[in-house]
């Protein structure tokens, strides 16, 4: 059973009656999750306005904020893992749970009630045993989606509108370039809070929609340093597949039946990665690095001390045993397995063949 708590209910009124008056009709079944939703946002929107409003009052007396630090990498490559693990590092700031859910709030009534919202977090994250702690970093599509930037994740919300949404949100529109203005607005406005309440650290950041996007991201941020993380293509299209079939039944306020979410990922991958050759291929050296999610999980330390010599990070000695203890503690975490059927094995062939070339893999 779905939670009462959706997303949404981190937008402000105009933008959740926007999105639930313009994506078709809704199911009965999830009226309360809306009602609920437009509850919480109306209740919250003087506090959601006023928080608005200083912040562009007080944008002129505020220190520029340190240029991020990106993890990319195609859905279920392991970005979550990776900035698991970076965050163990007291010098690295993220976006919260709280923060997430709840954007336009961050840094006045979220925190009043942070015992209590904090009891509402899902034990994990629905697609896998990730556990969700108060402190679990997250990447910043959810929030950009509630505050009504074009987003993927609306295509979650209304999967009548699932394909639309996708292409929008991960490709954005170019025949309107307000689409990219309005995300690139959103994306600054978010960091900044989220830079606020994180009391100034730099910004660890990780979303697999900017794998396609390293170009965007350095005309804001021409001092950001990305981290691109890459695993077995044919384990990455049945992960995805299983990410996009799990997250359906507890975010969708519409029916689902039949959706193209095997074509949509057979066609994103490669687009997405030739985005990410073309963008990167004049970053400066200690701007950009790649590594293998194999190479992670086998020499997790290792990988880590790489991606801090390549990209001049200082403080990897002081926060080694950090590190260690995170992994230590997930020791016995058991990822989702898959079969390997030849009719799948041939799809993805035909279509990601010079990426499982590339980088030299096989069928598990």
């Amino acid at each position: 059973m779905a939670s009462l708590f959706h997303p949404l209910c981190g937008s402000n009124p105009n933008t959740l009656l926007k999105l639930l008056t313009t994506n078709g009709a809704l199911s009965t079944k999830r009226f309360s999750q809306i009602g609920f939703a437009l509850t919480i946002a109306l209740t919250l929107w003087p506090f959601s306005t006023l928080e608005r409003v200083l912040m562009e009052l007080t944008r002129g007396r505020r220190s520029p904020i340190q240029a991020p630090i990106f993890i990319v990498g195609y859905w279920r490559s392991g970005t979550t893992h990776l900035h698991n693990v970076l965050s163990q590092s007291p010098e690295f700031g993220y976006i919260s749970p709280l923060a997430t859910g709840l954007p336009w709030n961050i840094l006045g009534i979220v925190r009043l009630f942070e015992p209590l919202l904090e009891k509402a977090l899902p034990e994990d994250r629905h697609v896998d045993k990730v556990a969700v702690k108060p402190n679990s970093p997250q990447e910043d599509s959810i929030p950009l989606a509630s505050m009504g930037a074009a987003s993927y994740y609306h295509g979650l919300y209304f999967p009548k509108g699932f394909q639309r949404h996708f292409q929008r949100g991960v490709f954005f529109d170019e025949d309107n370039p307000q689409v990219i203005e309005k995300w690139q607005n959103y994306h600054i406005h978010l960091l900044e809070k989220v830079s606020i309440h994180q009391k100034g650290k730099q910004l660890l950041i990780k979303n697999p929609v900017y794998t396609g996007h390293i170009g965007k991201l350095k005309k804001i941020w021409p001092k950001a340093k990305f981290i691109h993380i890459y695993r077995n293509p044919y384990i990455v299209f049945h992960s995805t597949h299983h990410f996009f079939s799990r997250l359906l039944p507890e975010f969708a306020l519409q029916n689902y039946d039949n959706l193209p979410i095997n074509d949509l990922i057979l066609e994103s991958y490669p687009r997405m990665m030739k985005a990410l050759q073309s963008d990167s291929a004049d970053l400066p050296a200690n701007s950009f690095v790649e590594i293998r999610f194999e190479d992670f999980e086998i020499n997790p330390l290792k990988t880590i001390e790489q991606i801090y010599q390549t990209l001049e990070l200082p403080g990897f000695e002081q926060n080694s045993d950090r590190f260690e203890t995170y992994l230590s503690d997930i020791q016995g975490y058991q990822k989702n397995s898959y079969s390997f059927q030849p009719k799948i094995i041939e799809l993805i062939e035909s279509h990601w063949q010079p990426f499982i070339e590339q980088w030299g893999y096989k069928v598990p």
